[in-house]
């Protein structure tokens, strides 16, 4: 459950204190890492972190994250657009995290990602790889997206994809 947190916070708008906190997100990754390969994700994008100062870093989120649509953190644009089912899916989503006790952010919709993942680390690990089954195919699509445009974000998404397509896998 760890790794969620850990990739919901790799995810969100990077602070002033991501590079402070280098030391403790790097032993944070050795040990939420599921595998090897979950363990190279994370520390190649915490040496890529750690090579980039803060505010280039905060560009580049600005750039990959709010600047191309195809890059969105908020899921479900990525299946409906602006179809006028978003405005429902979105409400049926925050009622599910209220359901299990888990109030949003404000002024942040309940498909965003890191909220996303920030609601799987408050799961035990089958619940949050059930609840992460559903966006799966977003997960694909998005991660495919950001390795299009060469994203260092692309290897966290691609992290938790593995994580909810091991329970299709499984089924």
């Amino acid at each position: 459950m760890r790794v969620y947190k850990l990739l919901s916070y790799l995810l969100d708008y990077p602070g002033e204190e991501l590079h402070d906190n280098m030391a403790a997100l790097r032993a944070l990754a050795a040990e939420a890492a599921g595998d090897g390969e979950e363990r190279a994700a994370l520390d190649g994008f915490l040496d890529y972190v750690a090579g980039v100062d803060a505010l280039e870093l905060q560009r580049q989120y600005v750039e990959t994250f709010d600047l191309k649509a195809q890059h969105s953190l908020h899921l479900t644009h990525h299946l409906l657009g602006d179809d006028k089912n978003r405005g429902p899916a979105l409400i049926d989503l925050g009622e599910y995290y209220k359901a299990w006790g888990m109030e949003t952010i404000d002024g942040e919709l309940p498909d965003y990602l890191p909220l996303m993942f920030e609601f799987a680390a408050t799961l035990e690990e089958e619940e949050a790889r059930m609840f992460l089954s559903q966006i799966g195919k977003v997960l694909t699509i998005l991660a495919g997206n950001l390795e299009q445009g060469a994203s260092p974000w692309a290897p966290l998404v691609r992290v938790g994809e593995r994580r909810a397509l091991l329970v299709r896998e499984a089924a």
